[in-house]
């Protein structure tokens, strides 16, 4: 497909137009998410008077049933094409989204269906998460993965830089349920064009059952566990991301409530540090070359544990939004760098044909924990308050890098991606 390797190009690597089209789906959901950024709390805050425990338990409860509901969808999409599964999930998700603003337009939106869309649209985003690593490594060859994930987090952070704004300014003019109406557009969009990246996809591997047994509903897991690399970054990732997600619903009441944040500031504040994030991205490539992938693994993952603490110090006007500003770019600079090169790490110590399950099993067990520690911090926020919920989990995440692996583990066995009964479909890449 004339992907190509580095050849000293002044533009860098060609990774083809498949690449280029998930690439731009990639941007445009991307985009579409954080144009909504923060739209379901601020619907429950502002149109349902939702309280800190509700808000949270709109994230938690959203979060662990999606995990719950996706679980069998792992083994399931690891039996089919990966294309036409990527579309399906943009499609449901794009629907699921759309019944808010018709219920907000009938005067029928209830606190109970933002919960029940929220789980829909997590089910969605685990399932499209572990497929679109598969389909990913289909079409590049291993040496060009660090170079598309670097490629992927440089945009993510882009559209995070743009969406919050242009969110909080729709917002203001149309009100939070306009956001999802552009939300559920990314998506109607983002499934067009993974439908004409076109090409032909390997057959995937089948069980030999003909079907998906119970077993592989747990292979993924298994399979992480049992791998010296990826034992403790899923440890590391589970409560790293779990603990910086469970402060997002307490900043929000916190920043948007006592503290008389605007909506527009609220997202300023995440929107402006996403440089730091595009920056990052882009020193991932050059700083694996230089320094080794462990070394940039594990000190770039010690880094981003530093930062949250000083969110529990935020004050209102023009000091409190430097403060918040400021953590975040240290936060997502560290992120920007840890991101790809956790990606490519995971791609690269996993065989093909069990892609979509490990990266299934990872997503469900760091949503899982987002879910709990989410709604235990809601607990914590209520009865201590926001502020001192929001310490004690930025004293947490100073112990996230004990989780980090110390050495570079041994060379995957290429032998594990044979075991467990799947047998291989047509051989070859795109």
């Amino acid at each position: 497909m004339g992907s190509g390797r580095w050849r000293g190009h002044p533009r860098g690597h060609r990774l083809g137009r498949p690449f280029g089209r998930l690439w731009a789906a990639y941007g445009t959901s991307a985009l579409g998410t954080w144009l909504a950024f923060g739209a379901f709390p601020l619907i429950a805050v502002r149109v349902l008077h939702a309280g800190p425990a509700e808000v949270a338990a709109l994230s938690s409860a959203g979060a662990a049933a999606g995990a719950v509901a996706a679980v069998p969808l792992g083994p399931w999409a690891e039996s089919r094409r990966k294309r036409p599964v990527l579309v399906a999930m943009d499609l449901l998700r794009c629907a699921a989204l759309l019944t808010v603003p018709a219920a907000f337009a009938l005067g029928a939106l209830t606190f109970l269906q933002l919960l029940l869309v929220s789980v829909v649209v997590a089910t969605a985003d685990i399932t499209f998460r572990a497929a679109s690593g598969a389909y990913l490594k289909t079409l590049l060859p291993a040496g060009d993965l660090l170079a598309a994930n670097a490629r992927l987090e440089s945009t993510a952070w882009t559209t995070t830089i743009a969406g919050p704004p242009l969110g909080g300014a729709l917002t203001g003019l149309l009100g939070p349920v306009a956001t999802v109406v552009a939300d559920a557009a990314s998506y109607l969009l983002s499934a067009l064009a993974i439908r004409a990246t076109g090409g032909h996809e390997p057959p995937p591997r089948r069980p030999e059952t003909g079907r998906p047994r119970a077993r592989d509903l747990l292979e993924g897991w298994r399979f992480v566990l049992a791998d010296a690399g990826l034992r403790p970054l899923l440890f590391n990732a589970a409560l790293f991301n779990g603990l910086v997600m469970a402060t997002s619903p307490l900043l929000a009441v916190l920043m948007l409530g006592p503290l008389g944040f605007e909506p527009w500031q609220y997202g300023l504040a995440f929107a402006a540090p996403s440089v730091g994030g595009l920056l990052g991205s882009r020193l991932a490539r050059p700083l694996v070359t230089r320094y080794g992938q462990h070394r940039v693994l594990t000190v770039s993952g010690t880094l981003r544990a530093l930062w949250s603490v000083g969110l529990a110090f935020v004050g209102p006007g023009t000091g409190g939004l430097l403060l918040v500003t400021g953590v975040e770019f240290g936060l997502i600079l560290c992120c920007g760098v840890f991101n790809p090169v956790c990606a490519t790490y995971r791609l690269e110590r996993t065989p093909s044909g069990r892609v979509t399950r490990t990266l299934s099993a990872w997503a469900v067990t760091t949503k899982a924990a987002t879910a709990l520690l989410t709604a235990l911090w809601g607990v914590l926020g209520t009865l201590l308050g926001p502020r001192p919920a929001l310490a004690l989990a930025g004293v947490l995440l100073l112990a996230t890098p004990l989780l980090l692996p110390r050495r570079p583990p041994p060379a995957p066995d290429p032998a594990r991606g044979r075991a467990h009964g799947f047998k291989d479909g047509t051989a070859g890449r795109t």
